[in-house]
């Protein structure tokens, strides 16, 4: 039997993913984030949805420009450190001791050490509640050459992405292969009618 937990911001798995921003003076910014899922395919879009007074939030406003970066799990303290701190009094960068790279391709910095990196365009902002769900289309994706595949895409086992969950307030790595998509349904057989 299931049991009442009341209204949660709850879903599994939940990315635990660090979102790159510059300010008004071109300070490069980083803040984690899980509130982040992929929203269209064409074009490819994400959504990040931040509480509306964050640092974070102001800069990706004001630039129109914010990158995504998928960390490995090596990097759990420097990712807890980002959502931890805010950018407004301190440099988050020289504080863990990664390197903020400008991007080619949008007005945002990415993290040099985390293995993908989404770069996006703001291009809608929808008001909810007391977060803003910040929608950017994804301009370029960009990988270690180790952590892709022979098919040239990024391996979920080589990036090593980090989870988070939310009740809980606990970060995991992810677990053992299970099937292939739209591939594994097609095992079971529908008896005929």
């Amino acid at each position: 039997m299931k049991k009442n937990i009341g209204a949660r911001p709850l879903i599994y798995p939940t990315p635990a993913v660090v979102v790159g921003t510059y300010d008004q003076e071109g300070k490069p910014n980083a803040m984690t984030a899980a509130w982040v899922g992929l929203c269209c395919s064409t074009p490819p879009c994400i959504m990040v949805a931040l509480g509306r007074n964050s640092y974070t939030n102001e800069n990706i406003q004001m630039k129109k420009f914010f990158t995504v970066n998928i960390p490995s799990q090596q990097y759990v303290k420097e990712v807890d450190y980002f959502g931890i701190t805010s950018g407004k009094n301190t440099d988050k960068f020289e504080d863990v001791k990664l390197t903020p790279v400008a991007s080619d391709v949008v007005d945002a910095p990415y993290v040099k050490e985390f293995p993908l990196v989404l770069e996006c365009k703001l291009v809608d902002v929808l008001k909810i509640g007391s977060a803003d769900q910040l929608i950017g289309e994804i301009i370029d994706v960009k990988a270690d050459e180790s952590v892709l595949n022979e098919a040239g895409l990024p391996d979920i086992e080589k990036v090593q992405p980090m989870l988070y969950a939310p009740a809980i307030r606990q970060y995991y790595s992810i677990g053992n292969h299970l099937g292939k998509a739209y591939s594994i349904g097609k095992e079971i057989k529908i008896a005929d009618k």
